[in-house]
């Protein structure tokens, strides 16, 4: 299987701060964004290669962590010509283009790379070998009211499958949301040709998402959080606020941990 870490946009919600850094790239609690994905997915054994899709923009910012960051999973870095925001192709066409590019045959894991998880994406690895069929990763957000305008929405049956998906609804039905993290079956990368050859959205996955549910069973692997979707200052302070009081009870723990040893002998 293939990992493909979506970072080729541009991110104009948090300028000036990333008017000239790429928003996997920005630091939270001491590591880059990017970095808490690849260390996840390094757990995860089904996958055989890192593919990260960014612009060209930002190629040498890019290149230049590259050389920096040990990464231990096979991975490759992949410059799509788009230099500004009007070029962007669009998440959808971008897959389809790497995808006929690097000649991909196998399953794809497919994240957003301002994306923040903290829970093993290996779990949901597990449920993709059990459902045998494109899974989805949503977040219940618990509160409707502050989820209305900013992102997907899906509803799902007793057995987990999609039943409902809406883009940015003003009256979600549920409070359950698309968080830009799914698996497809390598049965089904054609798909990705058809949706754009049919004139549908060539961004946003969620517009994918929508219309493969039409298609097939497709299912929700629904997570604890916290889950954090880097596109304002609040989610991006709220992550550096979590991640830092993780890294400072870590802290605490080896330190009890030593003079409770200490004590010991």
């Amino acid at each position: 299987m293939k990992a493909i870490i979506l970072a080729g946009g541009f991110a104009t919600r948090l300028y000036p701060i990333t008017k000239n850094q790429p928003k996997p790239l920005l630091p939270v609690a001491g590591k880059t964004i990017i970095e808490y994905t690849l260390e996840n997915l390094e757990m995860v054994r089904r996958i055989n290669e890192c593919i990260i899709s960014t612009n060209s923009f930002f190629e040498f910012h890019f290149k230049e962590w590259f050389s920096k960051y040990q990464i231990r999973k096979n991975t490759t870095l992949l410059i799509e010509k788009p230099i500004r925001e009007d070029d962007k192709l669009g998440s959808i066409a971008s897959l389809h283009l790497l995808i006929e590019k690097l000649n991909i045959k196998s399953d794809i894991f497919v994240i957003g790379g301002d994306n923040l998880f903290d829970f093993p994406l290996r779990k949901m690895f597990l449920e993709y070998k059990e459902k045998k069929a494109p899974l989805v990763a949503v977040y219940d957000y618990k509160d409707k009211d502050k989820i209305k305008g900013r992102y997907g929405v899906v509803d799902v049956d007793n057995n987990g499958k999609i039943i409902d998906f809406e883009e940015k609804p003003l009256n979600p039905k549920t409070s359950l949301i698309n968080t830009a993290c799914f698996i497809l079956p390598k049965k089904d990368l054609g798909l990705f040709k058809e949706y754009l050859d049919k004139g549908n959205n060539p961004d946003a996955q969620g517009n994918f998402i929508k219309w493969l549910i039409e298609k097939e069973d497709v299912y929700a692997y629904n997570f604890e959080g916290p889950w954090f979707d880097i596109g304002s200052f609040e989610s991006y302070n709220d992550a550096n606020k979590y991640f830092l009081e993780k890294r400072k009870k870590l802290v605490r723990n080896n330190i009890k941990k030593i003079v409770n040893l200490n004590e010991d002998t």
